[in-house]
């Protein structure tokens, strides 16, 4: 009968923990949403001056004229609706299983050290190239969250609820790729983004004992 008990509850348990609200991630693409709606009503999101007097980065006025928020306005920015869509379907799918493993506060402190830290480390990037690309975009912090996920997955034998270390390493590398194939991506972003969440991710993550914890409260009980 303990067998059975067992069996039920990790089923009950991973069926809530899927539908359980992931608040951070969620508010994090309505932010997304709403500045990409009203920057639309504003102006054109695909005019370069325009969302560059909107907060997107560019190393000159971060690093000599000292403009130090764009680091993190620039990742609430999207170039078009397109780019929007794409980088919020990506958090949508894979954020809430971060939130969910680290919870509220260590999520957002991945998330936001992520994408400002790949914001400070693609403006240092591009005044070595000496490169005066406009940038913004929640691609660095989404990285961030893969690299920290694909770290987690990994410290749980490759599986993590619905997510596994394959998929997410598939994910990654087919990111990195497309990247370095197209023009106007910024992969430095990606990749400091991407190593950043998993160091983040293996400091923070301190793995759950729910089905050990039962085991022994099902032992006493039966």
């Amino acid at each position: 009968m303990m067998e059975e008990s067992m069996q039920q509850y990790d089923r009950g348990y991973r069926r809530n923990v899927l539908w359980q609200m992931s608040p951070v991630n969620t508010l994090i693409i309505v932010i997304n949403v709403l500045v990409f709606a009203g920057l639309s009503f504003l102006g054109d999101t695909t005019d370069v001056r325009f969302m560059y007097n909107h907060g997107a980065s560019f190393w000159p006025a971060i690093i000599e004229e000292h403009e130090y928020y764009r680091l993190l306005t620039c990742t609430f920015i999207h170039f078009g609706i397109n780019h929007l869509l794409n980088n919020m379907l990506v958090l949508a799918y894979i954020g809430d299983n971060l939130e969910r493993a680290l919870g509220k506060i260590k999520y957002l402190i991945v998330y936001l050290a992520a994408g400002v830290g790949s914001s400070a480390v693609s403006a240092v990037w591009s005044m070595m190239k000496d490169e005066y690309s406009v940038s913004g975009g929640a691609s660095g912090a989404i990285f961030g969250v893969v690299g920290a996920l694909l770290v987690i997955v990994i410290r749980n034998r490759g599986q993590l609820e619905d997510l596994n270390s394959r998929q997410l390493m598939l994910f990654a590398g087919f990111s990195i790729y497309h990247g370095v194939m197209s023009a106007g991506i910024d992969n430095m972003a990606h990749i400091s983004g991407f190593v950043i969440g998993a160091l983040l991710g293996g400091l923070l993550y301190r793995r759950k004992r729910y089905r050990k914890q039962n085991t022994k409260r099902a032992a006493g009980t039966w």
